[in-house]
């Protein structure tokens, strides 16, 4: 132990595996960590029952697995479990499971009689399933980081979106919340490029469907806009905001978003929408036809960089806060 290291080893050697949600994110994270790919057999069988079995031990290994539980999420879900299950049944010694993004993480709470706490119940499996730790990126709610009784680190993608836009011109820029949801990240956005900020007010109808919007708090007359949220689904939210916005008398219309989920028909909504670009990660894969059908507007920000430094700092048993301290 003596004069070569002070880092005292607490685990084994690292190893990093991909689920099938998002393996090319995976290849970028190994290829920043110089460490191969572990490899591993994940099969549906006829049956549609999931099989997962790894080429090599992991026994005693510091395993991190990379799998977004993105749509089809219940596919995605259950072969993290079972992969999870996989390690842990092989006498891995840490696993540490990578979810960019966390799937049922809207569910976050009773905002209605007679629901389910999802967001809760997959902590709870994850957990179940054998996981030591998990590492995500901006959950859509930061108490679901408190669902989970390991140890939870929430990355956010803030910085990452600032360094991007600080290298645009941002004179005569206006940060803009497409509702009362997304005001906290948008308002450390606008905080961190020393901009203002405005928020769209909208109330939703009785029947909770189409959604309304009401009002504008702030001011984005002559302004650009820059259209701040976590997350992209359908685009409906983010659509009828840069029309209210472009009818508030703004100029360019940006919109940027931790994950890119596009469901239908989020790609179709963005190439008809006024939005002239739209910056996400790739937490989620998305195809070449997604991007395609979304006209040119989509501008990828990669996030392999800092999961690999992260994954890199808990496996050498650093602190991951330090990373984003002031």
């Amino acid at each position: 132990m003596h004069g070569h290291s002070t880092l005292v080893k607490m685990y084994g050697d690292m190893m990093v595996f991909s689920g099938t949600a998002n393996r090319r994110l995976a290849e970028e994270v190994a290829a920043c960590l110089h460490e191969p790919l572990g490899e591993a057999d994940i099969q549906r069988f006829p049956n549609s029952n999931t099989f997962v079995r790894l080429h090599q031990s992991v026994r005693a290994k510091d395993v991190f697995l990379i799998q977004p539980t993105s749509a089809p999420v219940n596919d995605r879900l259950m072969e993290l479990l079972i992969f999870i299950d996989t390690l842990r049944r092989d006498s891995a010694g840490r696993i540490t499971a990578v979810v960019p993004y966390y799937g049922y993480g809207r569910t976050d709470k009773k905002d209605q009689p007679r629901v389910p706490i999802t967001a809760r119940l997959v902590a709870d499996l994850i957990d179940v399933a054998g996981a030591d730790r998990l590492l995500t990126l901006d959950l859509h709610a930061k108490q679901i980081q408190g669902f989970f009784s390991i140890p939870c680190d929430e990355l956010p993608a803030l910085d990452l979106f600032v360094d991007y836009f600080k290298r645009t011109s941002l004179t005569n820029t206006v940060v803009l919340s497409p509702d009362i949801g997304a005001l906290r990240r948008a308002r450390n956005f606008a905080e961190r490029l020393d901009l203002p900020l405005a928020v769209i007010e909208k109330r939703r109808t009785a029947d909770g469907g189409r959604t309304e919007i009401f009002n504008l708090i702030g001011d984005v007359r002559g302004k650009n806009v820059i259209l701040v949220d976590d997350e992209i689904d359908t685009a409906g939210t983010l659509t009828k905001a840069a029309d209210f916005a472009r009818a508030e008398g703004a100029l360019d219309v940006v919109a940027c978003a931790t994950h890119a989920i596009f469901s239908e028909p989020a790609p179709d909504r963005i190439r008809e929408s006024v939005l002239s670009a739209v910056v996400v990660t790739d937490t989620v894969a998305l195809t070449p036809e997604q991007r395609r059908r979304c006209g040119d507007k989509i501008r990828v920000i990669p996030v392999a960089p800092l999961l690999a430094e992260v994954i890199r700092r808990i496996h050498t048993g650093r602190s991951v806060g330090e990373l984003f301290d002031e």
